[in-house]
């Protein structure tokens, strides 16, 4: 499952969610702190492991 992070506009506090793709595709993420959904998405890096060789 991918995390994704996210800052909230209200209460400016960083969180960390991790969920399915299709979950995130919902749409419906909230604050934990404040519940608000005035949030936004923070750009990060990922990783990914294949199973070629390179």
């Amino acid at each position: 499952m991918p995390d994704y992070e996210f800052i909230c506009e209200k209460c400016e506090k960083p969180f960390t969610i991790s969920q399915k793709i299709i979950e995130y595709e919902k749409k419906d993420v909230r604050c934990p702190e404040c519940k608000s959904n005035n949030i936004k998405q923070q750009i990060t890096s990922f990783q990914t492991i294949t199973s070629k060789k390179s």
